[in-house]
Order: structure tokens, then C-alpha cells, then sequence
């Protein structure tokens, strides 16, 4: 069995807090755009008190934009119920030692409610829950993987601020992927961060150049999708605040700059198992894969419910500059073997079978995408959806095919509407995302963007 550096049991923890090599546990849950949000406490306050009885921040946190401010017009929580509190209870299994930073540990969070001590239905961890509940019902386990792409500039963050983020400097400045001198240029971040990442209880694979001029991408181990989407959220935290310590910095933005050639992507490969063996494993031909009815019917299912989910794959207004032509981003739902140019590409055979979905964005939540995945798939199981032949060739050609949204103000009108996300997320879930979605969309078309002032300022 593979070491898992870095994490931590509670007695594990304790000993170190005794021992002063820990002083201060930074304890979190990510809100509706996966920014991890929390409070640093005290490490032997931690032992003593929160790690049993948690603590408690307010509830406002689902319903602020991104500038932090709140948003009216929300059910959950609005100035009409005085924005009170919920209840962060830590889950020690994501107990580990933050190594980036000094003396400190890290355990993520999940968010209940104060009197019922119910998980906050509305909560991003709470809905992969619940599905991964919906799972293990039906006798599953999820195993699951992200590859996240980013790009990485010379310029601070505060910089990068100061310039409007126009004109920043990225740490290549041409194609670099595989390519290993660029990649020599980018260790001076990626070497700490993949050292980071591994002694903070984030297992690495491997590291590589992307297509874009500064764009690089890590990949970290696999694991059940819990663990997989809480190490995408502490892998997203180690890389910003190791940037913001050498004056870089990094972003996951899917489109950062019109003249990007590739987006940023966070491809996501899914696999069911059951008893220890893929439960996609089968004697049956689809195409050259052969794979179980399970297989079958989660692809379909997973295909099936594109339209319908795709704010938690793309969940911001520049999620869907990402989706061109021959720029290694999907445009179209197909799916293929081992071509990337699919939506869906099919890889593996055996217990190594798995899908890879490469339409989500580096900018989405890891539990939104993991919980819609699934819940897409399992329902493809129960309602045996077959899934459309298998498509050879360029995709990108292939102008029949079904489109992913063009916008996000499609997406979440698809996404409102649905009978499928009301009966799978549950109708306030629903109303509660597509509400922040729409002020996404509201905010966007009342900004004027230098691209206007460029076109119209003086030739209109």
C-alpha cells in the first residue's frame, strides 16, 4: 500500500501540538466557487475544544459573490434572517500537515446546521455526499481522479492586481508541452509545490508542461472521490499560497487571456467499484472497449445529463471561453477511445477502465463536478441509458453532434429548468445554485469589458 505522507491521526496531531512542532490548525470548507474559506485556530484550542465540538462561521458564506459581497434574494440565508451561523464540524480524516506553511496543520470541514446538526444541503461537500450516499446503496464505491491545469506568471499576485491583470508575464513564452527545458524554467515553482503537495498528504504523480505559455499541469493520485475532491481543494490552496511565497503567481481560470491558446482544464476520470474489483469490468463490446452493463449505462447516463449540469463543470462566464475548436477543449458530446478530442474519452481496460470527462474547467468545484458526475451516471444505471455509438475520428469536425452550452447564461437556464437536477440535487439545491449563477450572469452584462472600449470607443 502506498505511503500517504502528511496526514495525520488526531493522536498524531497531539503529539506534535505538545511538542510545539504544531501551533496553528487552518481549518476550512470551500464555498460556491471552491475557494477554500475558514478561520486559523489555535492548535492546542483545536485539541482541546474544536476538533470534538467544531466552531462556527456565518452563514452569509453561501450567498456572497465573488468580491465577498452579499447577495440578495437567497432563501438560505439573507438579511431578513440577520445572516446568522452554521456549525463547521472538522473531519479528521482530512487531518494533515500543511507543510507550505509554518507549524501548521489543515483539516477541511463539513458545514451542519446549528440546532440540527444536519449537513447545510446547499453546502458543495454536502452534495457530493449525498450522491456518494446514493452510491453506496446501491452497493458502490466512487474511485476517482482530477488533472488540473494552470498557468503560472512572473508577476505577484499583488502585482498582477496593480495592472488590472493585463500584460502579466508568463513563465514560458512558447508551446512547453512536454517540453523539458521550459519545464526546468517552471521548477523553481513546481519542484515546491509537487514537494508540498506530497509531504501534505496530496500524493503526486507527476508534473509536465501544457500547451499554453506558462501553462503547466500536476497530477496527484487517485483515490475515493471524497478524498480525491478534498486533495483537489488543498492541491488549488498549497499552489496559490506557494506562488504568493516566491512573488508569482497562478491561475485556474479556464480562458485567462483572449490570445490563450489552450483553457485550463481539470479532466475527471470516474470508475464504480465493487468488492475491491471495478465494477466496469465485463465481456460486453462497445466499440473497442469492453466493459460491463454498468459501464454501459454509467457512460450513457454520464453523456446523457451534459446539458443539464454543466454550470458544475463550467461555473463561471469565462468557463465557456474555454470551449474552441482544436484548442484540446471538448465542444462536443461524443465520446471515443483514447481520442482527445471527445468530451468523453474512454481509457484503461480491466480494473483500469475508467472515463475521462475533460469537459470541466480548472475553475470548477471539485465536489459540484464529482457530485454531477455521479449523480448523472447512477442515473444512466437505473434508467439502463445507452450511450450514442462510439464516434472515431476528429470531433471537433463532426458539426451534427450535440454542442456543450455556449454560455453560462444557457447553462444555468438548462440547469433551472431541469427535472433531473430537482429530483437528484433536491429543488432547493437547485433554486439555491441557480441563483447564484443568474447574479453571476446579471453582474457580467452590466460590466463594460476592455474589449468594448477597444471595438466602440472611438470607431462607433
Amino acid at each position: 500500500m502506498t505511503k500517504i505522507y502528511g496526514m495525520l491521526t488526531f493522536e498524531a496531531l497531539s503529539e506534535l501540538v505538545a511538542q510545539r512542532e504544531i501551533e496553528t490548525i487552518a481549518l476550512g470548507f470551500t464555498d460556491h466557487y471552491g475557494r477554500l474559506m475558514g478561520k486559523r485556530v489555535d492548535a492546542e484550542y483545536f485539541v482541546q475544544e474544536v476538533a470534538n465540538s467544531g466552531t462556527h462561521a456565518c452563514d452569509y458564506l453561501l450567498t456572497t459573490d465573488i468580491p465577498m459581497e452579499p447577495v440578495r434574494g437567497y432563501q438560505f440565508a439573507n438579511w431578513e434572517h440577520g445572516y446568522g451561523d452554521f456549525h463547521l464540524v472538522p473531519d479528521l480524516n482530512t487531518l494533515r500537515v500543511a507543510t507550505w506553511l509554518d507549524k501548521t496543520a489543515m483539516v477541511l470541514c463539513d458545514v451542519k446546521d446549528e440546532n440540527t446538526h444536519a449537513h447545510i444541503n446547499v453546502a458543495p461537500r454536502s452534495i457530493l455526499r449525498a450522491q456518494l450516499d446514493q452510491a453506496a446503496q446501491h452497493g458502490y464505491q466512487v474511485m476517482a481522479a482530477s488533472e488540473l491545469e494552470y498557468y503560472v506568471y512572473e508577476d505577484s499576485y499583488r502585482q498582477a492586481a496593480e495592472k488590472e491583470y493585463n500584460h502579466l508575464t508568463p513563465l514560458g513564452w512558447y508551446i512547453e508541452d512536454y517540453h523539458m527545458l521550459q519545464g526546468t524554467r517552471q521548477e523553481k515553482f513546481t519542484a515546491q509545490a509537487r514537494q508540498h503537495l506530497k509531504y501534505s498528504g496530496v500524493p503526486v504523480e507527476n508534473s509536465k508542461g501544457e500547451w499554453g505559455h506558462g501553462q503547466h499541469e500536476l497530477n496527484v493520485r487517485y483515490a475515493d472521490a471524497l478524498t480525491m475532491a478534498d486533495r483537489h481543494v488543498v492541491f488549488k490552496q498549497c499552489l496559490k499560497e506557494v506562488a504568493e511565497q516566491l512573488g508569482l503567481s497562478v491561475s485556474f481560470m479556464a480562458k485567462p487571456t483572449p490570445d490563450a491558446t489552450a483553457g485550463s482544464s481539470s479532466h475527471i476520470h470516474l470508475s464504480l467499484w465493487a468488492n475491491d474489483t471495478s465494477a466496469f469490468v465485463g465481456d460486453k463490446k462497445l466499440g473497442p472497449v469492453e466493459g460491463s452493463d454498468v459501464f454501459r449505462w454509467f457512460l450513457g447516463g454520464w453523456m446523457a445529463h451534459v446539458s443539464e449540469v454543466m454550470v458544475f463543470y463550467a461555473p463561471t462566464v469565462n468557463s465557456y471561453k474555454r470551449y474552441v475548436d482544436f484548442s484540446w477543449a471538448p465542444t462536443r458530446i461524443a465520446w471515443s477511445y483514447d481520442n482527445r478530442t471527445a468530451g468523453f474519452r474512454v481509457v484503461g481496460k480491466g480494473n483500469s477502465l475508467r472515463i475521462e470527462c475533460r469537459i470541466p474547467g480548472a475553475d470548477c468545484n471539485p465536489y459540484l463536478a464529482y457530485a454531477a458526475a455521479l449523480a448523472s451516471g447512477l442515473d444512466g444505471i437505473a434508467n439502463q441509458i445507452e450511450p450514442p455509438p462510439i464516434f472515431d475520428g476528429n470531433i471537433y469536425a463532426a458539426q451534427n453532434l450535440p454542442r456543450v452550452p455556449y454560455t453560462l447564461e444557457h447553462a444555468v437556464d438548462n440547469f433551472a429548468s431541469s427535472e433531473f437536477a430537482k429530483r437528484v440535487f433536491g429543488a432547493e439545491v437547485v433554486n439555491h445554485y441557480a441563483h447564484f449563477y443568474r447574479h453571476e450572469v446579471e453582474t457580467f452584462h452590466r460590466w463594460v469589458t476592455d474589449w468594448e472600449r477597444k471595438r466602440y470607443f472611438e470607431q462607433i
